[in-house]
């Protein structure tokens, strides 16, 4: 019988290489178990170790950027912004959705959905990275936030970690919107712009409230890559990066279809670098900066405070363009100095815009006054180009400012030629006239005479040329516009409007002065014989004045101006006081004729009336006292009967153009040209505004034999007063008590008896000093006191 059959075995090559195998993947499951639970570990000690010493987060809940120190108009215009980073802290309910989406589609389309670390948007950057598809990057609005805030730029791991851990933490302490609030205000977006708010003025000069869906895309773009995406600098990547962000807009169902194809097709107007709608008040700014500074330190830049001046945003702006109007009309009875500089113009015509670019650079705008490359000069035409622009011509009247830079013997330096940087101003007609930059500087100031508050302030062409403020800064000589100060002061020596001077001619030897002769004259060369103390004002005689001044006495004058707020120690006691030969600033000058606007009492001029911070609470707000609390420092009579010889002076004396131009009564004012025509002055009022002109040289020469303060300064401040003064009715002044009207002279209530001597010549009458006929005659002490001055 056989044997039973036998079921196949497994043999035993093929057993033993199972098992080994198991137990290969049991040791690798050991240690992948064994490596997790030490890398679980870890990462568990690191954590211990490094979340306490994470930075405190929790101010965030109440987050405080550096803001800049901001200074305003009186209305609310910006008139300037300091600090390294220009900043407008936006709550997130006022910033717009569109803007928010925009943000949202580019940086974190899941942002309100995940818990700080977005794994989808972890492995669709891995993906990307190996090339198989398109991605917005794996690094959410949290992560950035806790970055930017708290982190170095340095990318290290033990970096990343801390961004992770940081990331958490802010997600557990602040709640979403809290997070893109600070995302959105946090951010460095270009040209010292952070946060969208900041931005959206920077590049496009208006509020982020009225941002358009193509402009929140083009301001979107801009967190990755400021500068290589900087609309300005680089258009065209810019835009690029834009219309990527409108796609993702419509793809994340923000915007439909054809709003996305509209934002495409939309023309943005972009913000030049010079932004012609500002209001030109720096040297304003500047001096509210250091106001500022003084109280709060450096933390004034980084506080957000926010300072209101007196300013008038309209007024400033007239008065700016009519201070350059006036300087730059000087400036063409002048000799032309000469091309700025020379460069080489290749012949190709694309290697020669990049060469004007490049010149021009060095050369940048001054306000209205441009500047251009010279592309052909002939004698009777230029052709230039600006920056980026078509050719031009300049032809006819617009070269005579420039003609002696065209004749063919001009020498080298001064010659017009191809490649030559010129300066061009565009006329009311929109035609081209050649120019140049200024030598000569200004300033202006006006107040309110009854607060001395100040309304508009410019001090000097260009601020950007010259930061030197000649309205509280340049102590000149005031000239002929101090003599009122020492009319006022006869007043109360028993002169009035009606007392006869003679004009003749004046000597006083090296004997007297104490050093050479002086032998004074009047501006013209001429003596007119007798004349009344009102005709030698509005006339504006020196001799007068120094007759009036000798009779008055130096060291009584010299404690009279003193009163108006001049320094004693800057205006001498001798007779050249009365030629206005002592020192003062424009500043000063507008200061002591409000003490005759406002009828004899002394206003400081101020100019912060308020300062917030950022949540606009009132930190200082000041209140001038009343104009009748202020103290008084002459009579009303002094004032009244002072003013209605400042009237005459713009009715007819050298200042005529005032009244006959503004063609109201209530002007008043006093032109002044110093001596060899070095400073050329207008100071006066009208009851409500108070404003000083100045035209001189920093390094003091003369402005020319014909240039006088009625031609220079006058104009400018009867531009500004037009404007000051449209709308505002005539002031009728009020008389005074102690004065009387006779035979239409205003006097002192004790001289009107006597008024009448006046009018009888002085051949007549002996005067009470050589060359003075008093219409009424002074206390016999002070009689006494000038009759022994000039026996002496």
């Amino acid at each position: 019988m056989p044997p039973p059959a036998q079921a196949p075995s497994t043999p035993p090559s093929s057993t033993a290489w199972w098992r080994g195998l198991l137990r290969v993947l049991a040791w690798i499951v050991g240690i992948g178990a064994a490596l997790g639970l030490a890398g679980v570990l870890t990462i568990a000690v690191a954590l211990a170790v490094a979340y306490p010493n994470l930075p405190d987060v929790s101010d965030l809940a109440d987050y405080r950027p550096k803001l800049p120190l901001r200074v305003y108009s009186t209305e609310g215009a910006l008139l300037g912004e300091f600090g390294e980073e220009r900043r407008n802290l936006t709550p997130i309910q006022d910033i717009p959705k569109v803007m928010t989406d925009a943000v949202l589609a580019i940086e974190d389309a899941r942002f309100f959905e995940h818990g700080g670390v977005d794994y989808k948007g972890v492995v669709r950057a891995a993906l990307a990275n190996l090339g198989r598809v398109k991605s917005q990057g794996a690094s959410t609005i949290t992560m950035q936030v806790a970055r930017n805030v708290y982190l170095s730029s340095e990318k290290t791991f033990t970096r990343k970690i801390y961004e992770i851990l940081l990331t958490f933490k802010l997600e557990h302490l602040l709640t979403k919107n809290q997070i893109l609030e600070i995302y959105m205000n946090q951010i460095y977006l270009g040209n010292r712009a952070y946060g969208f708010s900041a931005a959206a003025e920077t590049y496009f000069g208006k509020p982020l409230k009225s941002i358009s869906i193509a402009e929140a895309a083009m301001l979107a773009g801009l967190p990755k890559a400021p500068s290589a995406y900087n609309p300005i600098s680089n258009p065209k990547r810019a835009r690029i990066r834009q219309q990527y962000i409108i796609e993702r807009m419509q793809e994340n169902g923000f915007i439909t279809a054809e709003q996305a194809a509209a934002a495409k097709a939309e023309d943005l107007k972009l913000r030049s670098g010079t932004d012609s709608t500002r209001i030109h008040a720096e040297y304003v700014a500047e001096m509210a900066r250091q106001l500022i500074f003084a109280q709060y330190g450096n933390e004034a830049y980084t506080r957000g405070l926010n300072v209101y001046t007196t300013l008038n945003a309209g007024d400033q702006e007239v008065a700016y363009t009519a201070l350059r109007k006036g300087i730059m009309d000087y400036e063409r009875r002048q000799h032309y100095r000469g091309p700025e500089k020379f460069v080489t113009l290749p012949d190709d015509a694309q290697e020669a815009e990049d060469a004007i670019d490049d010149a021009l650079a060095g050369h940048p705008d001054n306000g209205d006054v441009l500047s251009a490359v010279v592309l052909q000069a002939s004698a009777k035409k230029i052709v230039a180009a600006r920056a980026n622009g078509e050719p031009f011509e300049i032809t006819g009247d617009g070269l005579k400012p420039v003609q002696s830079g065209l004749s063919d013997k001009a020498p080298p330096n001064i010659k017009i030629r191809r490649g030559a940087i010129i300066r061009v101003v565009q006329t009311p007609k929109k035609t081209w006239e050649a120019t140049q930059l200024p030598e000569v500087e200004g300033a202006f100031v006006a107040i309110d005479p009854r607060s001395g508050a100040i309304k508009a302030l410019v001090g000097g062409f260009d601020f950007d040329k010259n930061k030197f403020n000649h309205v509280t800064q340049a102590w000149r000589q005031p000239g002929s516009s101090f003599k009122p100060f020492i009319y006022s002061a006869a007043l109360e020596k028993g002169f009035t409007p009606a007392t006869v001077i003679n004009d003749a001619p004046l000597f006083f030897s090296a004997g007297v002065t104490g050093g050479q002769p002086w032998e004074p004259k009047n501006y013209d060369g001429k003596y007119d014989g007798p004349m009344t103390m009102r005709t030698g004002l509005a006339r504006s005689k020196n001799v007068i004045s120094i007759r009036i001044l000798q009779a008055v006495g130096p060291k009584n004058a010299q404690e009279w101006v003193s009163r108006f707020g001049f320094d004693a120690d800057k205006h001498p006691p001798y007779l050249t006081m009365a030629l206005g030969a002592g020192s003062t600033t424009a500043m000063q000058m507008v200061s002591a004729y409000s003490v005759f606007a406002n009828g004899g009492y002394r206003v400081n001029p101020y100019l912060i009336s308020r300062v917030t911070d950022h949540k606009g609470r009132i930190l200082s707000d000041f209140q001038p006292p009343a104009t009748a609390d202020n103290p008084r420092v002459i009579d009303a009579r002094n004032a009244f009967i002072t003013n209605s010889l400042l009237q005459e002076v713009t009715r007819s004396g050298t200042a005529a153009r005032a009244q006959a131009t503004l063609k109201r009564p209530d002007v008043y004012g006093k032109t002044g040209t110093t001596n060899d025509a070095v400073d050329a002055w207008f100071a006066g009022f009208q009851p409500t505004i108070a404003a000083v002109t100045w035209i001189g040289y920093d390094t003091p020469r003369n402005l020319g034999s014909r240039e006088t303060g009625g031609g220079l300064s006058l104009p400018i401040w009867i531009s500004f007063m037009e404007r000051a003064l449209k709308g505002v009715p005539v002031a009728e002044p009020t008389v005074p008590p102690g004065v009387t009207n006779v035979g239409g002279e205003w006097f002192y209530d004790e001289y009107a008896r006597n008024a009448g001597i006046a009018s009888v010549g002085m051949e007549d009458h002996a005067p009470a000093v050589p060359g003075v006929a008093p219409s009424a005659p002074p206390p016999a002490e002070e009689r006494s006191r000038i009759l022994d001055l000039f026996r002496n």
